[in-house]
């Protein structure tokens, strides 16, 4: 045995680690560092000085060879390699190994400490990982997680690792905290909560949607979003509706978005309400109005031409975007008539070239040939932009083409119009 360690020796002196992966295999260790002829405890922390050695400069492979010994070395192994993942001037690769070996041991500390590297990591392969890690970390390590929330100095961080955890077995403890003082604890414990579907997460939803902290009210908005699907679409709504006023303009971004999800006539309702209001910022408006196209229904639609005639310039631009991206078969006509109407009001906003520029793009975007006629008369318009942008979208509506040989024909036409047939028809052909 010592002639083996002697040898492993030899080989990291040569730098051959893969020769140093053979003798270490050699060494009878078997899984949690017991072996079937006794080891000192000196030879241990040699066995694994070596395989360290090979972690941090060997290749793939005799890395990868290299992490069958930690687990056989048990728990001494666990501080050198948390060492090396918090380590942030270490190799990406050497740090991502230290992650991928600690999910072999069901640990609190190791746990925590992956959660820690899970926050903190830039590289994504290496956050990957770290979750990987987690994943594999089995029952033992969420009792272990569940008996730390009862000590304050570690709460936070166990609420962190069972968040990332994602295991039914979670839920319980998950659920203990969600009244806990800080806010931070309260707001992580619900956002896991929200990825398991189970009938006792709905109320603690319901109740957080009036939490003091707006990070918990937040949390609780978006869980409802996505699991409110359980309960009556009007129920949503009504329950969903006061976060629309919310103080935090986060709070009000995600109510918009979930109801958004909804997609039904009430939700569309809300949230045109506060489009309305004056009090309600532009920035918040053009999210409302986003929300708006999400619900895919022609009252949505028609919420949105009524927007039109007395929204600012840019949530008006944010209009007309939204309704080039319908996707519904059923609704790009009402919106395609929507943007033409609007063309032809007359309102001083339609005349401003890049309102038209938005225009000419959406009615592409919808494909529809009753867009045909309104765009050929925008090759008129005098800014070469607005034309350029008529013409790629002329591209896009069925037989535009031969209609444009068809208007070139007219003797009527005005000299304008005749100029940007023909540059589109060159465009065209180019």
């Amino acid at each position: 045995m010592l002639n083996t360690l002697e040898q492993a020796h030899i080989a990291a002196q040569q730098e051959n680690w893969s020769l140093l992966n053979q003798h270490l295999q050699q060494l009878p260790l078997s899984k949690n560092g017991k072996s079937l002829q006794p080891l000192q405890e000196l030879d241990c922390q040699q066995v694994l000085h070596l395989a360290l050695q090979v972690i941090e400069a060997g290749d793939f492979q005799e890395k990868w060879d290299a992490a069958k010994m930690f687990p056989k070395l048990g728990k001494r192994s666990i501080a050198p390699l948390i060492a090396i993942i918090e380590d942030e001037e270490a190799d990406l690769d050497v740090r991502w190994f230290a992650s991928r070996i600690l999910g072999e041991f069901d640990d609190p500390l190791v746990v925590i400490s992956l959660v820690e590297l899970l926050e903190s990591a830039e590289d994504e392969d290496l956050a990957q990982m770290a979750a990987q890690a987690l994943s594999h970390i089995g029952s033992s390590a969420i009792t272990a997680l569940s008996g730390l929330l009862t000590q304050e100095e570690s709460k936070y961080l166990a609420v962190q690792a069972l968040a990332h955890i994602r295991r039914p077995e979670t839920i319980a403890p998950l659920m203990s905290v969600v009244h806990d003082p800080l806010a931070s604890i309260r707001s992580t414990a619900i956002e896991a909560l929200v990825s398991f579907h189970d009938h006792k997460i709905l109320p603690v939803l319901v109740e957080a949607l009036q939490d003091t902290a707006a990070v918990v009210r937040k949390e609780a908005v978006i869980g409802l979003g996505l699991r409110g699907h359980t309960l009556p679409a009007l129920e949503v709504v009504e329950y969903l509706k006061p976060l629309l006023y919310d103080f935090n303009p986060q709070v009000c971004q995600q109510t918009a978005i979930a109801l958004g999800r909804l997609g039904t006539d009430e939700a569309a309702e809300a949230l045109f309400r506060v489009l309305k209001s004056v009090a309600t910022p532009i920035s918040l408006k053009i999210e409302f109005v986003r929300a708006l196209n999400w619900v895919q229904t022609p009252v949505a639609l028609e919420y949105l031409q009524q927007g039109l005639a007395w929204v600012t310039p840019e949530v008006c631009q944010e209009i007309i975007a939204v309704l080039g991206r319908v996707e519904l078969p059923q609704l790009k006509s009402q919106a395609t008539q929507i943007l033409i109407e609007f063309l032809r009001s007359g309102q001083s906003s339609a005349q401003h070239p890049s309102l038209k520029q938005a225009l000419a793009m959406s009615l592409g975007q919808l494909g529809e040939p009753q867009a045909l006629e309104v765009l050929i008369e925008l090759l008129e318009e005098p800014d070469l932009t607005v034309r350029l942008h008529v013409i790629a979208a002329l591209r896009n509506i069925p037989d535009a083409y031969q209609k444009l040989q068809q208007y070139r024909a007219d003797d009527n036409l005005s000299p304008s119009l005749r100029q940007g047939i023909a540059i589109a028809l060159g465009e065209w052909s180019a």
